[in-house]
């Protein structure tokens, strides 16, 4: 295969790459918390019922911001029913997802996990059966100091200090016909414009984030977005947008090549926010939020999705392999890509639940896809760079075409980051990666994620299939470096530079 050079310049900056883009979900659905990262029966149960060895596995992403409760369970959750003695709160039929719920985890146990975890909280309320008064009260609750009704019941509740909540969704998927609570777009700007009145009045240093359309293939897309954000105006600090994709036919390239489409529903938002911040002659930008995005569509359809009025239940539990694997990886060389507009995202979810981590009983399977996202987490520290790709190409089959290796950078001081996949089914690919106006002198390290072929997946049984290991096939001859990657595989090196 020709050689693939990537021509970089440490001044052709796109923006500082905000940490929050490696971030996390934690909904209150299926084993996501119980059997997930809350489990009081499991033999690695710590002193406030979580897991050790999946809180353990967790740290491995570094992640500094985890979104919770929801997702579509937020659309019907009252925060009041998680809070108080746990034998006083109520056990409820969960109608997202026809679960029972028994609230043993709140508000309060959320907290303590982003305590142990080093996560920042991102809190969605209920603007779907809710009310704005009621996300108002949640405000209250987390960030006042004692003194009031809902800061005093937290104190009563065991945190006499404010939980210091900064990011905070106005509700989830708005726009969705399956949410509870759905209502067109001007019904639903209304509402959120009122919750976020109300709760900046309790605390003006919150940042909010608006729902945004939350599938490409609606007949609202952009529309909603539109007419949310010119209703919101200021009180938007963010938009969300969601992503879901799968490779329903098994055709891995045109699988491998949907970064096309994620880097145009990422310029799509962003140029409606353009456009109403054009047209509102305002000096403040809407950012984007991608609170929810991974690859799921195996795990579909009634049967993964209705939980039949039991207790954690076994929803949407995805098995992930290579190929899912490198598609995290082409999600987050977007998001880099995309650094001075993307400022928040979300890898839907984190255990059981769509996720990087597996329970069964007490055993703990780390999927194909945590091994990418723990390569790029460990490097996001910098700017995200401009890289001008020459090289092979090839047509995906409806993702158009694309590179066939797919890449981003960040520079951090005198050390380079450069994330590459490549995409080819069958060829090995060599990749000369050169900075105009500095020369790599050493490799600081450089880690590859690759398996025997695309459908390789862990298991219980063979949990070593997919990993990441060193990557040994990486040198720097006169200040350029140059990697010869194995077909089906992504990599990340740091290099030096003088």
């Amino acid at each position: 295969m020709t050689e693939t050079t990537i021509t970089l310049h440490t001044d052709f900056q796109i923006a500082p790459v905000d940490p929050r883009i490696f971030g996390g979900f934690l909904e209150q659905m299926g084993r996501s918390i119980y059997q997930g990262v809350y489990d009081p029966a499991s033999s690695h149960v710590d002193e406030d019922g979580f897991r050790r060895d999946v809180l353990d596995a967790l740290r491995g992403l570094a992640m500094p911001v985890v979104r919770y409760p929801g997702g579509n369970f937020a659309s019907g959750y009252h925060w009041r029913d998680g809070v108080g003695p746990r034998d006083q709160r109520p056990t409820v039929r969960e109608l997202a997802w026809q679960s029972i719920e028994p609230n043993s985890i709140g508000t309060d146990e959320f907290m303590r996990l982003c305590r142990k975890m080093d996560w920042d909280p991102m809190i969605t309320v209920n603007l779907g059966t809710g009310t704005p008064e009621e996300a108002r009260d949640w405000v209250e609750y987390c960030n006042c100091a004692p003194g009031t009704r809902f800061s005093d019941m937290r104190v009563a509740n065991g945190s006499p200090s404010p939980h210091s909540v900064s990011l905070w969704c106005l509700g989830n998927e708005m726009d969705g016909p399956w949410q509870l609570g759905h209502v067109p777009a001007g019904q639903y700007a209304v509402r959120a414009q009122q919750a976020a009145k109300m709760m900046r009045d309790v605390d003006s240093g919150i940042e909010l984030v608006a729902c945004g359309s939350c599938a490409t293939g609606l007949a609202t897309y952009m529309d909603w977005d539109r007419e949310v954000l010119e209703y919101l105006g200021d009180y938007a600090d963010y938009i969300s947008l969601h992503r879901y994709v799968g490779n329903d036919v098994n055709d891995t390239a045109d699988f491998l090549a949907i970064t096309n489409s994620i880097d145009r529903q990422i310029e799509d938002m962003d140029a409606v926010c353009r456009f109403v911040q054009a047209r509102r002659r305002s000096k403040a930008r809407t950012y984007l939020c991608f609170d929810e995005w991974n690859v799921w569509y195996r795990a579909r359809g009634s049967a993964h999705q209705d939980g039949m009025g039991r207790f954690a239940p076994h929803l949407i539990e995805e098995v992930y392999n290579l190929e899912d694997a490198l598609v995290v990886a082409g999600f987050l060389n977007s998001f880099i890509r995309h650094a001075d507009v993307l400022k928040i995202a979300n890898l839907a979810q984190l255990v059981n639940v769509i996720a990087p981590l597996l329970t069964r009983g007490d055993q703990l399977l780390v999927q194909s896809i945590y091994y990418p996202f723990a390569m790029f987490a460990r490097r996001r520290e910098g700017v995200a760079l401009q890289a001008a790709v020459s090289g092979p190409t090839y047509e995906g089959r409806t993702n158009g075409e694309v590179t066939v290796i797919d890449s981003s950078a960040i520079l951090n001081g005198d050390t380079l980051h450069v994330f590459l996949t490549n995409r080819s089914l069958d060829q090995s690919a060599t990749v000369r990666i050169r900075v105009e106006d500095r020369a790599a002198t050493a490799i600081d390290s450089a880690e590859i994620v690759t398996g025997e072929g695309p459908a390789a997946a862990n298991s219980f049984e063979r949990p070593n299939a997919v990993t990441s290991r060193a990557f040994s096939d990486v040198t720097i001859v006169d200040g350029a470096a140059s990697a010869v990657m194995p077909p089906l595989a992504a990599a990340a090196v740091s290099l030096r530079l003088c």
